[in-house]
């Protein structure tokens, strides 16, 4: 039995999936599997992934039908005890692995690890920024207080036990954007993070992420299951708060007036700060503007989120 699943949906990636496979076979830890599951591309993705004849790749091919259910089937597939999840655009420092190892073996109760990342824009490369205090090569971290600007937990940088998706579940496949963030959350509520601060994976830049973002909109997670667990977890709430915000921002974008004032009565305001406060009372045409400059901000490497 290998030592690691990993788990990579591949959805028309024609352009990546081969770097992104083979910064795995680079691995200098050598003892793994790799779940690739085409969810149903229409491109040379497949065609790009038959060219590796590695007895380590599992491969599947099925209908489209989200990447929730891809990631579902990967795990369900696994069978090393710790899973691990690459996108089919990202990819790893050769020693990625080895050095999730160490800290498996090192710390054997602990169920999460994450490791930090560097962003690929099309102008720059740069460190990920983290709310989180340096203290040591790594620190054990709460995912909310850790999570304030980058997400302490990226699919393509983490290692999960995976016992733990038998007591928290796995992607909710109702969800069609979002749905990791939903997925670390519930992992948050239950599990510290052991956060390695060397930088071991680099993650693509997406420049039309946003627009992405505003057409699925209405099927982005409302956060209605953490209500009750909100009203006495102060770090959950602000959490949660800092995503109403970009969602209300988005929402406001796209002229939904029902939907904004949903996340924006959602907001604790006395706790957002003023310039969320201001923003959220902007007209779209400035916020649009204002957005486009934090993107080409975001692309020269000063700061990778559009609003936080």
């Amino acid at each position: 039995m290998a030592f690691f699943s990993i788990v990579i949906p591949l959805y028309n990636k024609e352009k990546f999936i081969k770097n992104t496979i083979q910064s795995v076979l680079d691995q200098t830890f050598g003892d793994f599997e790799i779940i690739v599951i085409n969810d149903g591309s229409t491109d040379k993705s497949e065609e790009k992934l038959l060219d590796f004849k590695d007895e380590r790749i599992r491969y599947y091919n099925k209908k489209n039908e989200g990447v929730s259910l891809t990631r579902n089937l990967g795990i369900s597939l696994a069978n090393a005890s710790f899973i691990t999840f690459l996108d089919a655009d990202d990819y790893w420092y050769p020693d990625f692995l080895k050095v999730m190892h160490e800290y498996c073996i090192l710390f054997p109760k602990q169920k999460v690890f994450a490791a930090a990342i560097e962003i690929e824009t099309s102008k720059k490369i740069f460190p990920a920024k983290y709310s989180i205090n340096k203290e040591f090569e790594f620190e054990f971290v709460n995912y909310f207080k850790a999570s304030i600007k980058e997400s302490a937990i990226l699919t393509s940088s983490a290692v999960f036990n995976k016992k733990i998706f038998d007591k928290i579940g796995v992607f909710d496949p109702k969800i069609k954007s979002g749905q990791d963030t939903d997925l670390w959350i519930r992992i948050g509520l239950k599990y510290p993070i052991l956060f390695i601060w060397k930088i071991l994976v680099r993650y693509i830049h997406d420049e039309n992420s946003l627009s992405k973002d505003q057409n699925l909109i209405t099927s982005k997670m409302d956060f209605s299951k953490f209500i009750e667990l909100e009203k006495t977890n102060a770090e959950l709430k602000y959490f949660l708060d800092l995503n109403r915000f970009s969602l209300a921002i988005k929402s406001k974008l796209l002229s939904n007036k029902s939907l904004f004032d949903y996340y924006y009565n959602g907001i604790d305001l006395k706790k957002i700060g003023t310039k969320k406060r201001f923003l959220l009372h902007l007209p779209p045409y400035l916020l649009q503007f204002l957005i486009q400059v934090k993107l080409k901000l975001a692309n020269l490497g000063f700061g990778s989120s559009v609003f936080k």
